[in-house]
């Protein structure tokens, strides 16, 4: 059980912290409440204090004998500022400690992050762009909001993220302090995620189990550590796009296809995470396959085209830029001819890609479910153990791997 202290801000979208701190309880953490004083102009104290079942308290001059402006950042594990406002931004940046939240901020030593959320002009302003720079230079994590509907009709850069991805992306920094650096700053990334659907007739399909969680944590990560993101996205039963991810929709491997071309040719790295068809009907049938006499014995099959094999091709004949990094997933099995290991050691030399992730597949393995592990296999040979955790740790050392690949000077 970690001790977390959620900070909320004096915003609109501070409505959003009572369900953030509630997953924090629910995953059985120690959570403190702190809002500032206009904080509790949108939630009453008796809100928080009955999601987080502690006392809540805004100024230093309350619970005294318990020293709390000291006490609560010295012991905390994990500080979470949402909804993080520009002031409340500004007053960080420059170290004050006019109340319970600031002063806070000054003795945690542990990992400290601000999801933003104001007007696009505000998070646009000069002011605030240096604050933030600020803290991210300090080794704050400074969330990226995400784009749509804010107060009133405005739509833009500002909205909070939804609650569950600030805790994916909390948890990961209670996995893994370091695990949102700032390395990717200006890259142009594009992820591919889900399961691709193959028709039949107009009701039925041949696809497969993939959820698509490992690619979307992958995406949300990459945009938190600077990237420009395109996540191309097949099947993946309804989960919530990333914040600031530019978002692709397709259902069919062919579909798939096209949009990773189409988007490969300006990004500096593609990231195969989908799992793609190998195989679709020949052909579709136009109504609904009935049974009885008219029942097909076989539904002959057609191999899709392989799109790893095909960014390798496009690389090595110029139509991708020959610095682009390919990184493809292989979910693995053993078999009578060889462990997963050896499986996958023979996929990295048949695909090309530099980098290959490789999960083992099974009963509650790698598909539908919330963690992962296996290997990252390397072009140069490395064998890199991922061990078992979340898809979002998982997701922080591909990301790893894929910075150190794009820094390494050309040729090396």
């Amino acid at each position: 059980m970690a001790q977390v202290v959620v900070g909320v801000g004096g915003g609109i979208a501070a409505y959003k912290s009572c369900s953030l701190i509630r997953d924090f309880t629910e995953a059985g953490h120690h959570v403190t409440v702190i809002p500032t004083r206009s904080a509790l102009e949108f939630i009453g104290r008796a809100t928080f204090e009955a999601l987080s079942g502690n006392p809540v308290h805004t100024g230093v001059f309350e619970d005294v004998p318990q020293v709390p402006h000291v006490r609560i950042g010295q012991q905390a594990d994990l500080v979470v500022i949402a909804p993080a406002t520009a002031d409340l931004i500004a007053r960080a940046v420059h170290g004050r400690a006019d109340d319970l939240l600031t002063a806070t901020l000054l003795t945690a030593r542990c990992p400290v992050m601000f999801a933003p959320a104001m007007h696009t002009e505000m998070w646009e302003h000069p002011a605030t762009v240096a604050n933030v720079a600020a803290l991210r230079a300090r080794g704050t994590v400074v969330v990226e909001p995400a784009v749509g509907r804010l107060t009133g009709k405005d739509t833009g850069s500002g909205r909070l993220p939804e609650p569950g991805e600030l805790f994916a992306l909390a948890s990961l920094l209670l996995e893994r302090a370091d695990a949102l650096p700032r390395d990717l700053e200006g890259r142009r990334v594009v992820v591919s995620a889900g399961g691709t659907r193959e028709p039949l007739d107009p009701v039925r399909f041949l696809g497969n189990r993939s959820s698509g969680k490992q690619g979307y944590a992958i995406a949300r990560l990459a945009v938190q550590r600077g990237a420009t993101v395109t996540l191309i996205s097949g099947n993946t039963a309804g989960l919530d796009a990333p914040a600031a991810v530019e978002m692709v929709h397709v259902q069919t491997a062919e579909q798939m296809r096209e949009a990773v071309d189409k988007h490969a040719v300006n990004a500096e790295a593609v990231i195969m995470s989908a799992a793609v068809a190998d195989f679709r009907p020949t052909t579709v049938a136009t109504a609904k396959i009935k049974k009885g006499a008219d029942e097909p014995d076989v539904i002959p099959l057609t191999r899709n085209e392989d799109i790893l094999a095909g960014l390798v091709e496009a690389r090595r004949d110029g139509a991708l830029p020959p610095t682009t990094a390919i990184v493809g997933f292989a979910a693995e099995t053993g078999d009578a001819n060889g462990d997963v290991l050896t499986h996958a050691r023979a996929k990295l030399v048949r695909k090309g890609c530099d980098l290959l992730v490789v999960n083992p597949v099974g009963e509650g393995k790698a598909f539908e479910v919330d963690n992962n592990d296996g290997w990252l296999l390397t072009a140069d040979g490395q064998e890199i153990a991922l061990d078992h955790g979340s898809k979002s740790l998982m997701a922080s050392r591909v990301l790893d791997a894929l910075a150190r690949l794009l820094d390494r000077p050309p040729n090396a």
